[in-house]
Order: structure tokens, then sequence, then C-alpha cells
């Protein structure tokens, strides 16, 4: 068991992360591809509230209501942070799915937290995976763990990949998997700083009401209402394609408004192959620089953003995040 010395008293010492025993107490459709999904739990008490983009993950059961038992109500293993050895340790056909999402609201008074998922429709060309299909099915009372921070932890921030530090121009890019934690994001800023933030959703009706403040902008941008591709006029946008055109263009109207606060970093820059796995490069420390950027979403259109801002643009790996969520036609494995 951890513990720590405070006035000659042993303290537990809680791991950051840990499982909470949660149950789906209701299902909001916010719009044709995104549901918020509310759980409750008594244990969420100690829910960390950090917001922003704070990771967290879904264990969820099995077609047959199977949940595996990893410890979310055993004190040993809370303070010893041994789930994950436990889930580790189950075989591949009896282990559960577990997957990442951010948080979008939590309510630790209320027992309550929000996760909002993308629903894929009916036909989709993508493969269901299992958190697409547990969603389908999604029922009040529904017994999953959700896997976050506790308030009682040294330091409950970590998941966190929103460190701007003293910037104050920062640009967000991210598709729909990404909406979740730019609009918590956005919500949250200081009003004197300027942000821009693009999000690229499957429609035009799931634009969702987000409040700004001071000088935050945030674009929505629709495949549905169509673009011009390479072979001419699509009706649909391709995945990615209107976010990659629309942060071209501001970026180039913006170089001069930013001045010398771009930074070139002086290491070569390297390319990284979505294929070989999820883009995952951020920076560990808050940047020190005036420019942040925060870029999530399919693992390709991430890649092609990183080779742009950081190749061809300039700006330093040091003051700017990239997060693949997903991979196009993949379900991912943890």
């Amino acid at each position: 068991m951890l513990t720590s010395q405070v006035s000659g008293a042993q303290v537990a010492t809680y791991p950051a992360y840990r499982p909470y025993e949660v149950t789906v107490g209701r299902t909001l459709r916010l719009s044709p591809h995104f549901v918020r999904v509310t759980l409750v739990g008594e244990d969420l008490r100690y829910f960390g509230t950090c917001g922003l983009d704070q990771r967290i993950k879904l264990v969820l059961p099995h077609a047959d209501g199977f949940l595996a038992d990893l410890g979310a109500r055993n004190p040993k293993t809370l303070l010893d942070g041994s789930w994950y050895d436990k889930w580790r340790a189950m075989s591949p056909e009896a282990r559960n799915p577990l997957r990442t999402y951010t948080v979008r609201a939590v309510r630790p008074e209320r027992r309550e937290l929000d996760v909002d998922l993308v629903r894929h429709p009916q036909g989709h060309d993508e493969a269901e995976g299992p958190a697409a299909a547990w969603l389908r099915s999604a029922a009040v009372g529904d017994r999953l763990l959700v896997v976050g921070p506790d308030s009682r932890a040294p330091d409950p921030s970590v998941g966190l990949s929103w460190r701007p530090g003293p910037a104050r121009h920062l640009l967000l890019v991210g598709d729909e998997t990404a909406a979740p934690a730019i609009c918590s994001i956005v919500e949250s800023l200081d009003p004197e700083v300027t942000a821009q933030a693009f999000i690229e959703v499957p429609t035009g009706d799931d634009i969702l009401t987000v409040h700004t403040r001071g000088r935050s902008r945030l674009t929505w941008l629709a495949r549905d209402a169509g673009c011009v591709t390479a072979g001419g006029w699509s009706t649909v946008a391709p995945h990615g394609l209107l976010l990659g055109q629309t942060v071209r263009t501001w970026v180039s109207r913006h170089l001069s408004e930013l001045g010398g606060t771009v930074k070139p970093d002086p290491a070569p820059f390297a390319e990284v192959d979505p294929d070989d796995g999820l883009l995952w490069d951020t920076p560990v420390d808050p940047t020190n620089g005036d420019v942040y950027g925060w870029i999530a979403g399919e693992a390709s259109m991430v890649t092609s953003m990183r080779r742009h801002l950081v190749a061809e643009i300039g700006m330093a790996r040091s003051s700017v995040a990239f997060m693949g969520y997903w991979r196009r036609g993949r379900s991912e494995s943890t």
C-alpha cells in the first residue's frame, strides 16, 4: 500500500488514475452524431475536476453483459494502481474493451460524469468497433467502469495534454472525436487570450452550442456542405479535407499578425507513418512561447497537419500538441 508521512501519521497516497464502478444514468442525443452519456456512481464524489482535455478510459461490458472485476471497490487495488495489471492478465477473449475519451463535464457533488461520444449512423462505411456497438444499445442502468483521475491524488491533472503555458495566441483543430475536448477547453479560456478553434463534423446538424468568451472564436466545418476536391466538386467533403484547407488559409493570413512569435525548432523534422501506430507528439512541459497549437482527431489528418505546421510553417514542436485519436478503417486496441 502506498503511503506518505504527514505529521507522524501514515496517510494513503492515491494514484493519479483509478477505476470507478458506474452505471448509465441517462443518455441525450445532442445531434445526429453526438450522444451525451451521463455516468453515475457513488465514488464519483472523488473524481478529479480538471476538465479541459482530461483523458479517461471506459471499460465496456461484453455483448452478454460480462464486466470484469478490476478492483474498483478494493482499497488495496485502488492504492497500488494494479487495476491495469488485472486487465492485462485476462485472456484476450475475456478482456473487456477499453477505450479512451475526454471528460465533457463532471459534477462530483451529484456523483455524475458526462462523456460525449460519436455515434455512427446505420450503413456507416467504417467497421463498427466495440464502443460504437455498446453506444448503439446503451440504456439507463447499464454497468461499466470508468478509469479517471482521483481528486485525492498528489497530481490529479495527469492525463492533460493542453499545456499552453503563457501563450496568448491559441489554435485548436480537430474532427468530431476531438469536439468534446475542444468545446471544454474553449469554454474555459481567459477572455484576454486570442483563440481560434476549428471543428470538422459530419453534418450541419452536428454543430453544437458552445459559449466562448472574449477573443475566442469557434468555427464549425460541416462535411455535408460539400467542397472542391482535386477531382472537382464533392457534395460531401472527404474526412479532414475541410480542416486542412481551412487551417492552411487561416495560418497564411495570420503569420504576419503573429510576427516573431513563431520560433522554429532547431531539431530536424521527422516524418511519422500513421499506419505504424497512433501519432502522439505532445510537449511534456507547458510552452514558453506566445503561440500554442492543439491538434487532435483522425491520425492521417493529424499527421498532415503536423507536417504543415512544423516542417512547412516552422512552429516548434514544443509549442504544439499533435494527437491521433483514431485511425480510419481500424478499431483501435489497447
